[in-house]
């Protein structure tokens, strides 16, 4: 019997996360110098730097090779920022061997055709809602917000609340 995505959740130790559509909305803005400017959740950004906290590896793959997202990754404590990857299942298991990490504890959001392939090789395929078909076809699980709207905070919220380290996290900081 196959598991749900929240007995899953149990599993995950590792967060791994498209840029383009899920960090972000998908959508670049041109600047007159040619420069390509996106935008991010606030949000995101917390529940990203909390998992940090709480021991979890955030990374993200990407396709997009956008430096000043790199510099607000690494301000939030990121370190594993892959950008401009043309082979993500290839990045994927550089990245997990490096770390010792099973692909079954892996969280993988992913929005468009480009993930589909690393997708199928994690415990948790997830997607944001406004994800392209192929995509939510093979999600396990399908957050009920858009990317780069908070997407990336529902699935990290979901699985330290199922892992009992959400509040917590915030009540330790209070003490």
């Amino acid at each position: 019997m196959s598991k749900n995505y929240k007995e899953i959740m149990n599993d995950i130790t590792t967060f791994i996360f498209d840029m383009d559509g899920v960090l972000t909305d998908g959508t670049i803005q041109i600047a007159p110098d040619g420069n390509l400017l996106r935008s991010m959740h606030i949000r995101d950004g917390y529940a990203m730097k909390a998992a940090l906290e709480n021991g979890y590896t955030v990374c993200v793959i990407s396709g997009g090779k956008n430096e000043g997202a790199r510099i607000r990754l690494r301000n939030l404590g990121l370190t594993d920022i892959y950008l401009g990857v043309p082979n993500k299942v290839e990045t994927f298991e550089e990245f997990t061997s490096l770390y010792q990490i099973k692909p079954e504890n892996v969280l993988y959001m992913g929005d468009d055709i480009p993930d589909f392939h690393v997708m199928q090789l994690v415990g948790l395929p997830t997607a944001p809602q406004d994800a392209v078909p192929e995509i939510k076809k093979i999600a396990k699980y399908i957050s009920h917000i858009n990317g780069g709207k908070g997407a990336v905070r529902d699935v990290i919220e979901q699985v330290m609340k199922v892992q009992g380290k959400w509040m917590e996290h915030f009540n330790a900081k209070l003490d």
